[in-house]
């Protein structure tokens, strides 16, 4: 069975403290190997429903226990402050529907991660430190955060799962963002919504933003894959129903 382990560490940009909710595989003491790392947004909802915020998580260690492919999963808790939360996931400069225009901090929130956290996983746990062996993940917000990784950050990150990301407020600048990059032929990235996430002309709004970006995506050399989850809503019981479909598509 797998380890999870829970410590702080600094995270510079909003000058305190943050907890690391981390994975390490069946067997990770018993042997050399080392192993590719999935580092994912919202870590306090990943492996038990006890730290959940809203009392279930995705079940990503139940997963991996029994999943052939082993990874370290680093999963980085957030400001449990909504508006902060909502400050440092998203990249540019936004206007959005319940806090207005705010000025995103996403860049400064993937320089950490990239130049402080990575630094330190790698030279405290058995990684595999490559861009190849990288991925990132997230959803909602974090899903921004995360696509704006695998792009802005791709010489150290070459996979990402975003899940139901807010694109609504952030499609054009994310379009920009593509058209103005060049991206490595090997780089993945894994796109899903539900059907049933919000009201029905929400849920449109919501397919056609992430269907952009995956339809620029692909034209820029990207590798993708699109979910489309019949009756998924916006929450983490839904979310842990398409784990191994993202984990094929970035591992497989």
């Amino acid at each position: 069975m797998g380890i999870i382990s829970k410590f702080d560490v600094w995270f510079t940009p909003g000058g305190e403290k943050r907890r690391i909710h981390l994975y390490l595989p069946d067997g990770y003491n018993q042997t050399d190997e080392r192993y590719p790392t999935l580092y994912f947004f919202d870590g306090h909802n990943l492996f038990f429903d006890s730290d959940a915020t809203y009392g279930t998580c995705l079940g990503l260690k139940d997963f991996l226990d029994r999943w052939h492919k082993k990874l370290i999963v680093v999963g980085m808790e957030w400001s449990q402050d909504d508006y902060t939360r909502t400050v440092e996931y998203v990249p540019y400069d936004v206007t959005t529907r319940q806090y207005g225009a705010i000025h995103g901090r996403a860049d400064a929130t993937l320089n950490w991660l990239v130049n402080e956290l990575k630094p330190s996983v790698d030279q405290n746990y058995r990684t595999m430190p490559f861009r190849e062996t990288t991925s990132i993940g997230g959803y909602s917000m974090g899903g921004l955060t995360a696509l704006y990784g695998v792009l802005r950050y791709n010489l150290y990150i070459s996979k990402a799962t975003i899940i139901s990301p807010s694109l609504m407020v952030a499609r054009k600048s994310f379009l920009r963002e593509l058209d103005e990059h060049s991206y490595s032929p090997d780089t993945r990235i894994f796109f899903s919504w539900g059907t049933s996430e919000y009201d029905p002309e929400t849920n449109w709004y919501l397919a056609e933003d992430i269907l952009a970006v995956e339809k620029k995506a692909c034209e820029k050399g990207i590798k993708t894959n699109v979910l489309c989850q019949q009756g998924g809503e916006h929450n983490e019981a839904s979310w842990r129903e398409q784990t191994e479909q993202w984990m094929r598509f970035l591992w497989d």
